[in-house]
């Protein structure tokens, strides 16, 4: 086992600092016995990149560097520019010093001694390691059946998304190179990476509860999430407009030819109700289908913009 390798941890970081100093602790004890076992390099950094939080989280990651530079970096964007933007800032940042990079949330819901079985996976040839839930015990019925839908819809749709894989994998440095030119503005990490290729594997862990502090993904923020990475990675949605359509058309000339029957047998008395469900069943089809190509549009109207997807204000690291 090559002991030069280096790894950097990017942990994306927003309004973090009831857990962050938790999770510091256990991150550093986890590089503590990687190093001792020559697992890595003792030039491997752990990374909170600080995505424009409101609270102290910066002025934390600032006390553990300044305290501990030899473990722990951070980076300070600018302004919020949202978690899939955060954890890709913390990666092209640091693509060029790492022989290979894990993200992973700041929470502690990821389990941390997974680290160990990615970084073997990595010694084994595997470009890309995946970190995947085994179980979702720890989640409502709600979330449990709103997720696992999402990623059985986004395999319908055409995605290549890990099954139970939310953000905790590692790449390779080879595998960041790569990923610096995907160049689109709306991102989603978990289709993209899938997509660069080379070999990989996955691993299996039982995530916890969240430490501290709350979460920061609302169900607000989860549907708007579903909706990028569907419309991100798949135009079937517009391909079943077309199909809509045409179903449409086939029951507007089959209602076209009962209304004629009706009125030569003299009988063209039609309900109220029959109409009226008629218009509004037409009219919401069409407002549905308008809005499935409004966020086609809206999609297009961000990348030709072709505005910075973050911007880093500082990052603090000791000089190797």
């Amino acid at each position: 086992m090559n002991n030069s390798e280096i790894l950097y941890m990017i942990v994306p970081c927003y309004n973090e600092e009831e857990v962050l100093d938790e999770t510091a602790r256990q991150l550093k004890e986890k590089y503590i016995s990687l190093i001792d076992r020559k697992m890595i390099s003792d030039q491997s950094r752990i990374v909170f990149v600080n995505d424009g939080s409101k609270d102290k989280t910066w002025e934390i990651i600032s006390r553990l560097h300044e305290a501990d530079p030899e473990f722990f970096s951070g980076i300070n964007l600018a302004h919020n520019s949202g978690h899939q933007n955060a954890v890709l800032a913390g990666l092209m940042t640091v693509k060029d010093i790492c022989d290979m990079a894990i993200t992973m949330d700041a929470d502690l819901q990821d389990d941390i001694n997974t680290i160990d079985a990615m970084v073997e996976k990595y010694y084994e040839g595997n470009q890309v390691v995946y970190g995947v839930r085994s179980a979702r015990d720890t989640d409502t019925f709600f979330k449990k059946f709103t997720a696992e839908g999402f990623y059985k819809f986004m395999k319908v749709m055409g995605a290549d998304v890990v099954y139970n894989h939310a953000d905790f994998r590692l790449m390779s440095k080879r595998v960041l190179c790569e990923l610096a030119g995907f160049k689109e503005v709306n991102l989603f990490l978990r289709g993209m990476v899938p997509l660069i290729g080379f070999q990989s594997c996955s691993v299996y862990y039982e995530r916890h509860e969240r430490f501290a502090g709350e979460s920061k993904y609302p169900l607000k923020k989860m549907l708007s999430f579903a909706v990028n990475g569907i419309t991100s990675f798949s135009t079937k949605p517009l391909k079943l407009i077309t199909f809509l359509g045409i179903m449409m058309c086939v029951v507007s000339i089959i209602t076209f030819i009962w209304a004629f029957v009706v009125k030569l047998f003299g009988r063209s008395e039609i309900g109220w109700s029959s109409m009226m469900c008629s218009i509004w069943l037409i009219g919401g089809l069409q407002l549905f289908c308008l809005g499935i190509i409004g966020e086609y549009v809206g999609k297009i109207y961000s990348e030709v913009k072709q505005r910075p997807r973050y911007i880093v204000d500082k990052f603090i690291n000791k000089q190797q």
